[in-house]
């Protein structure tokens, strides 16, 4: 990958700081930052930058959250309408401290992006929420175009690799969401290289079909630092072509598969994809 540094890269960065926002970009140590900064995408991470989950694989601080800051959404939407953002990716950490997993402040700032940029498509990718039926309501109400949730990993190391979520709960979050508003996409992804088998991924597939999940990622699990966990292997190129191919021949609308694949990869191609093929159906 290229080393970040190109004009919007450092405009953005510097209105990042400037207004007191994070982003799972830097948090998350992502590879892709100067590529998807510089073409006008960025994932913001809001209500802070610790998670009340503490996943082996992840780079993100855990520990006790600061108090929630009501008046992030507004200064996230402010940013987005500065930059004109064509596509923009909305995360969080884990908030398990709040009686809603923070659902309210996701709707509030799709809200407001929508009043000031509604040109602007709007992805977000949320936690479980502890499968709270009311959090997912209240997110899907307020119109994302693109509903996300990641399983992160297969079944069968959902247990070591996510102690705080439940494979099972992950997947009703995602059929939950699916039934709300069938207009909204659903989308989801894991890591390879984390010790799972052809048939783990497989069948991680078959469930993810079945919830209503129209767009894949997979992608490289890069271990953040030497306390994290181990990587298993590292898998080919060909090996993430032939995945995408068979996801494809499931039924899946879009299959994103390489190794720097991250969630928000290719997020507005992605978008933009899909409403070319519906609109040549």
């Amino acid at each position: 990958m290229k080393a970040p540094g190109g004009d919007n890269y450092r405009r953005l960065k510097g209105l990042m700081r400037e207004l007191g926002l994070n982003s799972v970009c830097e948090e998350a140590h992502c590879p892709n930052i100067g590529e998807c900064w510089d073409a006008g995408t960025a994932t913001f991470l809001i209500m802070g930058d610790k998670c009340t989950r503490n996943c082996p694989y992840c780079a993100i601080a855990h520990g006790r959250p600061e108090e929630l800051d009501e008046d992030e959404p507004r200064r996230v939407a402010e940013m987005i309408e500065q930059l004109r953002l064509r596509h923009v990716v909305i995360t969080s950490v884990d908030r398990d401290d709040l009686p809603d997993g923070g659902a309210r402040i996701f709707g509030w700032l799709i809200d407001d992006i929508r009043d000031r940029l509604p040109e602007c498509s709007i992805e977000v990718l949320t936690p479980d929420f502890r499968g709270m039926r009311p959090s997912i309501a209240r997110v899907i109400a307020a119109g994302p175009d693109i509903f996300n949730h990641n399983m992160e990993t297969v079944e069968r190391l959902h247990p070591e690799a996510r102690p705080g979520a439940k494979y099972e709960r992950s997947l009703e979050v995602l059929r939950y969401a699916k039934s709300l508003d069938d207009e909204v996409l659903i989308k989801t992804g894991i890591m390879l290289g984390l010790g799972e088998r052809s048939d783990d991924v497989r069948s991680f597939m078959d469930d993810a079909l079945d919830t209503g999940v129209q767009i894949l990622t997979l992608g490289q699990y890069l271990r953040p630092s030497e306390r994290h966990r181990a990587i298993d292997r590292y898998v080919s190129p060909d090996e993430f072509a032939e995945w995408k191919t068979y996801g494809e021949s499931l039924g899946f609308l879009h299959v994103e598969s390489g190794p720097l694949v991250r969630s928000s990869y290719h997020a507005r191609e992605q978008i933009d994809e899909l409403k070319r093929k519906a609109s040549a159906a």
